[in-house]
């Protein structure tokens, strides 16, 4: 099989159809649509710092595998973080930046980050992923990248990349797992009842605020509605950081043509539901997990911010039958509100042989550490003794790979 390897300046240089193929799966992150959308509004080029090189390898006259792929010039919306390797590459007078980036931009959910055709045989699949090393090595050394890393796999993705001596690095978040609940009652019964009443307090105190809430498909929104969320986006990010937000208004405005279906708004509204939107909280959707985005309001209001950004979603995914929720990174406070602790893994190669001895030995020594709080963690949860946990961390890599 001869292979020949392509590195694509922007995905639309490959034809939709084609690219989606390869990846057989309905994770929103990695579909054609999405990365268009993200580079078609300039949230995703070289002035950006995420400018697109993504790798293709071909097969006679068809694709055979794809990576998302970024040279990247700082390390902001990537969510594992590395600042401290950088400042070590400063000091030891060497440029940490260019470096290459296998990962969805400002997207820290777990899910596939390398594909292969189904179809290719044990020694082809081999044959690919030998290429695939070698084009990123010379892909590295001609771009001038400190080395290269691949954030958020799933299990299989993560496997494909073994053989290519990069460092784990594990890190921990909180999802929820519908236990085939019925509604949001029959969830809260799983509850001891201290907690269970505490949590039906929190969401009372939203509906005695005078708030209505609903949640509707992008295909359902006006674009009035699309501009009141970006504003309460920017709304968010300047409050938080100062800056007006990674996405721009024409990612928004674009998401109800991209993603008519795979992505749901949860707004509030003041008194009824036909009044402006005070708070809202974006999701996306594939077949089994819900994932929670970005959320905004015009002001804080006691138990707002939980209720559109997690009740919601969790009512959201027991009617649609959705197996798991995925709100995001970080969050203890999600904890007591039912959300289980996982494991998520990245990986990582410096080419500087001393700095990448010494991240190896960094994220060996983390790991165990890692590992004890995501345990610990489960200790806090809400339910009831002998309550059924899903303690396999595997679990959110089968879920994300289906």
């Amino acid at each position: 099989m001869k292979l020949q390897v392509q590195f694509l300046d922007s995905v639309t240089q490959i034809d939709s159809a084609e690219w989606d193929a390869v990846w057989a799966s309905d994770y929103p992150f990695v579909q054609h649509a999405f990365l268009e959308l993200l580079e078609r509004s300039a949230a995703t080029t070289a002035a950006t710092g995420w400018k697109p090189c993504h790798l293709a390898i071909r097969a006679a006259d068809r694709v055979v595998a794809l990576m998302p792929l970024y040279e990247k010039y700082h390390s902001y919306g990537e969510y594992v973080f590395d600042w401290s390797w950088a400042d070590a590459y400063q000091r030891a007078g060497y440029d940490y930046y260019p470096k290459l980036l296998n990962a969805i931009p400002f997207t820290p959910a777990t899910g596939p980050r390398l594909a292969m055709l189904a179809d290719l045989g044990e020694a082809e699949q081999a044959a690919v992923l030998d290429c695939l090393g070698q084009a990123l090595h010379s892909q590295i050394q001609e771009r001038g990248c400190s080395g290269f890393h691949s954030l958020f796999t799933d299990a299989k993705s993560a496997q494909r990349l073994a053989g290519m001596r990069l460092a784990r690095r594990q890190g921990c978040q909180f999802h929820w797992f519908n236990q085939n609940f019925k509604d949001f009652d029959d969830f809260l019964a799983g509850f001891n009842s201290r907690k269970r009443k505490s949590l039906k307090r929190e969401r009372s105190k939203v509906k005695a605020q005078g708030f209505e809430l609903q949640i509707r498909s992008a295909k359902e929104l006006s674009e009035s509605d699309w501009e009141a969320f970006y504003l309460l986006y920017q709304r968010t990010y300047i409050k938080r950081s100062g800056s007006r937000g990674y996405l721009t208004r024409d990612f928004f405005m674009g998401l109800a043509r991209v993603f008519p279906d795979q992505v749901a708004v949860a707004t509030a509204h003041r008194d009824e539901l036909v009044a402006p939107i005070f708070a809202a909280a974006l999701y996306f959707r594939d077949s089994t997990t819900l994932y929670g985005r970005y959320w905004g309001a015009m002001d804080e209001v006691d138990g707002l911010h939980f209720e559109t950004c997690y009740y919601q979603g969790i009512e959201y995914a027991i009617a649609q039958g959705l197996q798991r929720f995925d709100p995001g990174a970080q969050g203890e406070h999600k904890i007591q509100r039912g959300f289980t602790s996982v494991l998520t893994d990245s990986w990582h190669h410096l080419v500087h042989p001393q700095l990448q001895q010494a991240v190896a030995s960094f994220v060996a020594e983390e790991r165990p550490q890692i590992q004890a709080y995501c345990a610990d963690a489960r200790r806090y949860l809400p339910f009831k003794d002998g309550y059924l946990l899903p303690t396999d961390d595997a679990l959110i890599q089968d879920s994300a790979e289906d």
